[in-house]
């Protein structure tokens, strides 16, 4: 069976994100590892240093106590925190009928602990943005741009508002990273009664490779059962990919996560970046 590794904050991008990982592992036939990790820094106070000489020896103490104490009060209020976001996680997922997971808590930094979590996962599932979200609205969160740079697992990017997925699109640039997303799809039955989706993007309306590339992953689909509704694209491939999203009302995108023109696998493609920060449906990012 396949597992899906859930990373939730609780902030305004986690309930849609509840609502797309249900909808996800119901698809998939998986099982969740819902994972809540408690940020250290929110209950680190500062240090009163050597204050002896300028308030006192006796004040110092004093105020080295009421820090300790203070900083115990943060960690079971985070505490508290964290079991009531995983409680609200499992209501969510029990009201869309997953019963199959799991609810992890730890402290310390989602990104160290994600390589553990990850190597039992075969899926990552995050929101767009955490518990920043009303700041800087363009930008990604900055745990979800380290993963999606780092992970070696498909990543599933959901944004603020869910929607029922109906249409699904896929940018398809003839790499082998394009190739095991059609044969995701092939593979997942419960998809092909979705409206399918298949552009990519070429220089121009004749261009030979551009033709190629639609036309190997039409007869792909075709031969796994599937009728997709596919063409080729003129323009710059951000655009091109974002404006097909809103004409055609997509509402699930899938591409990889690098294109072509990569540099080194830590490099995330900008087409990938642009398209996260300014999509409004989810994307799934494959290797």
């Amino acid at each position: 069976m396949k597992t899906l590794l859930l990373c939730t904050d609780g902030s305004n991008f986690a309930t849609p994100l509840y609502q797309y990982g249900a909808w996800l592992a119901t698809q998939m036939t998986a099982r969740i590892n819902i994972l809540s990790v408690t940020d250290i820094r929110s209950q680190k106070v500062a240090s009163t240093g050597n204050l002896s000489g300028s308030i006192g020896l006796g004040a110092s103490e004093e105020l080295l106590n009421e820090l300790v104490n203070l900083e115990h009060e943060r960690a079971k209020l985070n505490n508290q925190r964290a079991k009531l976001i995983l409680k609200n996680a499992a209501q969510a997922m029990e009201a869309a009928g997953v019963t199959d997971f799991d609810l992890t808590h730890r402290a310390g930094f989602l990104v160290d602990f994600l390589e553990e979590f990850e190597a039992q996962s075969d899926v990552i599932l995050l929101g767009k943005r955490g518990e920043a979200a009303d700041f800087a609205a363009k930008h990604l969160g900055a745990n979800v741009e380290r993963i999606v740079r780092s992970s070696r697992k498909p990543c599933l990017v959901t944004p603020r508002e869910f929607r029922p997925i109906e249409r699904i699109l896929i940018a398809y640039d003839g790499s082998s990273t394009g190739r095991k997303i059609l044969q995701l799809l092939v593979e997942l039955p419960s998809l092909h009664g979705l409206e399918i989706h298949v552009i990519t993007v070429g220089k121009q309306a004749e261009d030979p490779t551009a033709i190629a590339r639609i036309s190997e992953a039409q007869q792909w689909l075709a031969a796994g059962g599937m009728n997709p509704q596919c063409q080729l694209v003129v323009g710059e491939p951000e655009k091109a990919i974002a404006q097909y999203i809103t004409e055609a009302n997509i509402d699930l995108l899938f591409m990889g996560a690098y294109g072509h023109s990569r540099i080194r696998q830590l490099v995330i493609g900008s087409t990938t970046v642009q398209l996260l920060r300014s999509a409004t449906i989810p994307i799934f990012l494959c290797r």
